[in-house]
């Protein structure tokens, strides 16, 4: 692109051939020693008396010194700093370099005689065509954008005195990368003069989800379910409650699928969580988070009798006492979750709550089933599997014993779905099965004794693996220790 920055003279045509002062042998023939006509510029690089390879050095030299200029790219909620050379910025065409040469040297006698003229009348100036690198650009925002967006806060819902009150969101702000790399690209090659500029992203309003008429559809009981922990140590009630109280409130739009562990997680002291028992391997361990799979157990029967989509569920590795088999789900970190999908046309909103020692969870919405529709589910045992009890030879005194693991009772189970219409069964179908490993009793038996033949006998009894031979050998041995330690009568006092 040309640009005279003085005006242009005038041609009379009249006169042009008698003016005309070049000679065929000026025309410009391409040849490497040429140089630039005085008085040309390429965008604020004089040029003039140039040959074309000092021109695009020149050219990529001024490209080179612009990579330090700062950008600031700016939204509604805040701004970025950015040099030239992240945003990649580089000379589009050098080919510009060629047009400047020809002036004066190439084309007809009437453009050379123009071209002399427009020089006489003033600087002629080559604009640079600058651009960016767009992949580059487009990089850059998807990972420094984040700074820039701001998450819409959703409107919500806070269940009090058994009803619902309405929470007002904030909107959020939203950087639309590609938009924002032509804008960026569109300013470099039209508007930028070389220097630290601003300008602004095109950024947009998120609007919070759930209007308040859409949350207004939340009435109906769907689902629900208790359970009760009056057994558990201090630290299983500390786990239950923390756990409930992170899903507690939680609304899940239509198509939406909730994950038990990402919302409870992770189970360390750090989130609220204390040591409690817990079936790892099938045994029964301290974790930090024990107790938190009824939680899961508890809202998966609530979440069934509400129909909604199940996605994920495992039963635990041993029989759980809290509900009937196959109605449990466990949680092991990422690979033992329970995970579920709104599969309803309006929001749910799931309520999670303990009192005294009773853990509770409902599922609202807006009910579309029937109201002479009912469903229920039904835990059927196909298999049982009880196992021994085992008896393990210590180092401790002959004629103890002490129990370290309780028997678990294995069993196949599967659960019913059973529907029911106006108290007619419509239908029966198989909706789980659950296998459960069976976990014997042990019990430790001490075979330490100063009599070799006490040792001996506990020793042949637990080889025998005849209870009645182990608890006769081990009461024999308790009774020779007795004897052998009789308790000493206490003496009469000393007269003071």
């Amino acid at each position: 692109m040309r640009n005279i920055k003085k005006g242009l003279g005038v041609l009379a045509l009249a006169g042009f051939f008698g003016a005309l002062s070049f000679t065929a042998g000026s025309v410009y023939a391409g040849q490497e020693d040429d140089k630039i006509e005085n008085g040309i510029y390429i965008g604020e690089i004089n040029v003039g008396g140039m040959t074309a390879a000092e021109a695009k050095a020149a050219i990529a030299d001024h490209v080179n010194n612009l990579q330090s200029a700062m950008f600031t790219l700016e939204t509604a909620s805040g701004s970025l700093e950015v040099s030239a050379q992240e945003l990649g910025v580089f000379c589009q065409d050098d080919s510009v370099v060629e047009e400047a040469m020809e002036v004066c040297k190439g084309g007809s006698l009437i453009k050379r005689y123009t071209d002399k003229k427009d020089l006489e009348q003033g600087e002629l100036t080559f604009d640079i065509s600058l651009d960016v690198d767009q992949y580059v650009v487009s990089a850059f925002l998807e990972e420094k954008s984040e700074a820039l967006n701001q998450s819409a806060v959703d409107n919500g819902l806070v269940r009090e005195n058994g009803a619902f009150r309405f929470i007002e969101g904030k909107p959020g702000v939203q950087v639309n990368v590609p938009a924002s790399v032509e804008a960026i690209a569109s300013y470099i090659s039209e508007q930028w003069e070389g220097g630290d500029a601003s300008l602004e992203l095109v950024a947009e309003v998120v609007e919070p989800r759930g209007s308040r008429d859409e949350l207004s559809k939340i009435t109906d009981l769907l689902g629900g379910f208790s359970t009760n922990y009056r057994t558990s140590s201090a630290g299983r009630c500390t786990n239950i409650a923390v756990a409930a109280g992170k899903i507690n409130g939680t609304l899940l739009y239509p198509g939406e699928e909730f994950s038990v562990y990402a919302t409870i997680g992770p189970l360390e002291a750090s989130n609220g969580y204390e040591l409690a028992g817990s079936y790892e391997n099938g045994q029964t361990v301290d974790s930090y988070g024990g107790g938190v799979c009824q939680v899961s157990t508890t809202l998966y029967n609530a979440v069934i009798l509400a129909e909604l989509d199940i996605t994920q569920r495992s039963n635990h590795s041993m029989i759980v006492t809290y509900v009937q088999p196959s109605m449990d789900a466990a949680i092991a970190g990422d690979y033992k979750d329970l995970r579920f999908v709104n599969n309803y046309d309006t929001p749910i909103y799931i309520e999670g709550y303990t009192v005294g020692k009773d853990l509770f969870f409902n599922i609202f919405g807006a009910e579309t089933r029937p109201s002479n529709r009912q469903i229920s589910y039904v835990s059927e045992v196909i298999s049982q599997d009880d196992p021994p009890t085992q008896y393990v030879g210590t180092g401790d005194p002959a004629g103890t014993m002490n129990t370290v693991q309780g028997k678990h009772t294995g069993y196949v189970a599967r659960l019913w779905k059973v529907v029911t219409v106006d108290g007619v069964e419509q239908s029966r179908e198989q909706f789980n099965k659950s296998t459960y490993k069976a976990s014997p009793k042990i019990v430790n038996v001490g075979t330490a004794s100063p009599d070799p033949n006490i040792s001996a006998m506990i020793g042949e009894a637990l080889a025998s693996g005849d209870e009645a031979a182990i608890q006769a050998a081990v009461a024999n041995a308790a009774a020779v220790a007795a004897s052998a330690n009789p308790v000493q009568p206490q003496g009469e006092p000393v007269p003071q």
